[in-house]
Formats: C-alpha cells, sequence, structure tokens
C-alpha cells in the first residue's frame, strides 16, 4: 500500500512538474532573446539579420540581442547554439555553411547534426554568389580570368567570406572544372574580404551577391560569373552559361534554435518568423541588396540541410584538394 501511494506521489510531482513547465512554454517569450550570428558584424547578413530582428521584437514584444560570433566559416557561432539552453531565448540565424558544407570539409570539428542537434524553423532568405574583380583587374570575364590563371600558375588569389563558406567551396570548384589552380583566401566574413580586394591584395572575391552589389552599382567592381541569374546584373553569367556542368555554390539564410526546444515555443517562433519574413515591404528593401526574401517553413529547411550536405559531399569527392584542405 505505501508502494502504491508513494508511486501515486511521485507520478502527481511529475505530472505538476510537466504543467508547470508547460505553463512557463506558454507564457514565452518574457525576456529578451539572443540571436547569434555567426559572422562578422558589418557583413550584409548582419545587416539583414539587425533588420529582421527589429521586425521579430515587435512582434514577440521583447528585445532581440544580437551577438555576433564569426570565425570557422560559420561553425563557431552555431556550435554555441547547439551548446545553448533550449529554451528558445538563443536563437541562430545561419548561413548554409555550417549547416551543410562544414560538415563535410572539417567533420571532426563539425560533429553537430543540425537536424538533431538544432531545431530548424525557417528559411528565411537566398542570395545568388558572386564571383567579382576590380574594375581594373586584368581579366574582364571569366573566360580571361582562366586564361591568365592558367598562364600564370599559382598566382590568382580569391578571396571569401571564411573556410567551408560557399566561396571557398566555389574556388575548389572552378578548380576542378576549368583547370585552373586559383588560391582560396579565407577571411574572417565578407567585410575584410572586400577591403582586401579594393586594396588590391587579392584579385577576386567569391561572395553573397548583397555584399558586393553596391560595389558593382558604383563601378568599383566588375561581375565575373554569378551562382544564379539575377535580373539587375543580366550580363553577369552562371557557369552553365559558359559550358560547365557545376554551378558556384549559392548562399542561403535560416533561423534555428538548439535541438529539444519545447513545440509549444517552436510553434510560436515559428508562427513570429514567419510574419517577419513574410512582410512584402521588407522584400521591397532587401531586393537591391541582392536578397531574396521568402519564408520555408522548417520540413522544408530540413529537405534543404539533407540535399544540400549530399550534393556537397559527392562533389567533394571530385575535388583534386579538398576545401579547407
Amino acid at each position: 500500500m505505501r508502494r502504491r501511494t508513494f508511486l501515486g506521489a511521485t507520478t502527481a510531482s511529475a505530472l505538476a512538474l510537466s504543467t508547470f513547465g508547460s505553463v512557463r512554454a506558454s507564457d514565452y517569450p518574457d525576456k529578451p532573446i539572443t540571436l547569434i550570428v555567426p559572422l562578422a558584424p558589418g557583413d550584409a547578413a548582419d545587416t539583414i539579420a539587425r533588420m529582421l530582428s527589429e521586425e521579430l521584437s515587435a512582434t514577440l514584444n521583447v528585445p532581440i540581442v544580437i551577438s555576433n560570433m564569426p570565425g570557422a566559416g560559420g561553425s563557431i557561432g552555431t556550435q554555441a547554439v547547439v551548446r545553448a539552453p533550449n529554451d528558445g531565448y538563443t536563437l541562430l540565424y545561419a548561413q548554409n555553411s555550417p549547416l551543410t558544407i562544414r560538415r563535410v570539409i572539417d567533420p571532426v570539428n563539425n560533429d553537430y547534426d543540425p537536424l538533431k542537434d538544432l531545431t530548424p524553423l525557417g528559411l528565411a532568405t537566398r542570395t545568388p554568389s558572386i564571383l567579382v574583380a576590380r574594375a581594373d583587374a586584368p581579366f574582364a570575364d571569366f573566360k580571361e580570368m582562366v586564361a591568365l590563371a592558367k598562364a600564370k600558375p599559382g598566382t590568382l588569389r580569391i578571396g571569401n567570406a571564411g573556410p567551408g563558406s560557399a566561396g571557398d567551396i566555389s574556388v575548389q570548384l572552378i578548380n576542378s572544372q576549368a583547370g585552373t589552380d586559383l588560391a582560396s583566401v579565407p577571411y574572417r566574413g565578407a567585410a575584410p574580404a572586400i577591403s582586401d580586394l579594393l586594396g588590391g591584395h587579392v584579385d577576386g572575391v567569391i561572395l553573397a551577391l548583397g555584399a558586393v552589389s553596391p560595389h558593382i552599382r558604383g563601378g568599383r567592381m566588375r561581375g565575373i560569373a554569378i551562382s544564379d541569374p539575377f535580373p539587375e546584373f543580366p550580363d553577369v553569367p552562371t557557369l552553365s552559361q559558359l559550358g560547365y556542368g557545376q554551378e558556384i555554390q549559392g548562399v542561403w539564410f535560416a533561423f534555428l534554435a538548439p535541438g529539444g526546444v519545447p513545440a509549444n515555443v517552436v510553434d510560436k517562433l515559428e508562427g513570429a518568423l514567419a510574419k517577419v519574413v513574410g512582410n512584402p515591404q521588407t522584400a521591397e528593401r532587401l531586393l537591391p541588396m541582392g536578397i531574396i526574401l521568402g519564408w520555408e517553413p522548417p520540413a522544408k529547411l530540413a529537405e534543404a540541410i539533407s540535399r544540400e550536405h549530399k550534393t556537397v559531399s559527392e562533389l567533394l569527392k571530385q575535388v583534386k584538394k579538398p576545401a579547407g584542405g
């Protein structure tokens, strides 16, 4: 009898704790939320994250605090969210690199699974990657760049946003397809890569279009190749248009939370983010920056992560020197 009484009390206690946790979750959020952006301040993605966070703050009625954690192609910030409490007060706005590419090129130091150790909330933005050179570069287009690279082996340096970034992978992809030996020069984000290109320290950069579009418009840079056609720059070709079989790697950004976040918290975040990302006025503001705003729900984000991880894995098996190697 005592044993049944004890078990009954234990069950009641567990139920009370579960109910308490559910109530607390239903009150979410009731304090500031930290949004980790795994890129340097000043990047186009950082600017967009701050823009979206202002609208998210108004929607959820709590402050959103941006925390920049650049490095390792976005993996440092991503792993910080993997380790964060799963209470919904730490979120991630990450590019595809740490969710797919970094896990292929450096699996020992990126042994997390974004579909298990993180909670996908939704895909928010897409932008083409673009290879640009200075306006006074000694090559005017992709064909001339390839010819110069072959005439002067080992001399052309192409900057990107970091090891394992879409730009880093794209340098390796170009080398594999065009038979060049372009050197990949990784930076801690887009801003320092752009600075070095304008300063003449590298010969080109492959970055998200939004990071360099103002410089193209201003005549300081010239588009050489792009991952996807973009209406504002119709004269910049894709690699397939140039006769190659694989495009350079594009960029997308998504919102995620630590793994195991309560379902009702996920539902509230998903609804709020869908509202923010679905704002047509915000979309109009972002398009001139080379950013396509378009919400895709958690299931679509999970599919994108799985698909790209498989694609990059297969691609890098064909590359003579793995990216980041």
